[in-house]
């Protein structure tokens, strides 16, 4: 399950009014703690496993296994870095926003009009589904982070919140039965 984070509220107009919003944080099982606790068991491991193919003469091997620590360490950096992503879906009455946050902190945003939006779900076999965003002439793939069947409810939850906008229903007390 993707985490959610909260947007500061600085970054969007005030005069428009958010009906739908949705977080959307990739998810990450080790904290940056237990990123370090497992870099320092790989150095421990590989150490000791190194030093032994020193004691037998099979110096060589130990150059490898530094290599091999590098790269292991390296791809756990990628791998919490990654995890720095934020995608928020906004929908307003007049316009659907997308924000995306890279991980280096820079933001990207697009608009596409709420009358003519349309949420869909491209199977894929085999893989998870796409949910996509179309408006005329565009075609926006979010939730990329989220499984199976956390993509379908979100699909199913803008799509219902996509209709909402474009068909409010007004409460006039003089329409009322007495």
């Amino acid at each position: 399950m993707p985490v959610i984070k909260t947007m500061p509220a600085t970054d969007f107009p005030a005069e428009e009014i958010v009906l739908f919003e949705a977080a959307i944080a990739p998810h990450r099982s080790l904290s940056r703690r237990g990123t370090k606790i497992v870099i320092g068991f790989f150095c421990t491991m590989s150490v000791v496993t190194g030093v032994r193919f020193w004691l037998i003469g099979a110096w060589p091997v130990a150059g490898f296994i530094g290599i091999e620590l590098g790269l292991a360490a390296f791809l756990l950096w990628l791998h919490q870095r990654s995890g720095r992503q934020m995608e928020w879906l906004l929908l307003s009455s007049n316009q659907m926003r997308v924000v995306r946050r890279d991980p280096d902190g820079k933001r990207r945003q697009t608009q596409l009009p709420t009358g003519w939006l349309r949420v869909e779900l491209e199977e894929r076999p085999g893989r998870v589904p796409g949910l996509l965003l179309c408006a005329p002439g565009r075609r926006v793939e979010v939730a990329r982070a989220l499984g199976d069947e956390a993509k379908r409810d979100l699909a199913q939850a803008l799509a219902d919140a996509v209709h909402a906008a474009r068909n409010p229903r007004f409460d006039n007390p003089q329409l009322r039965e007495a």
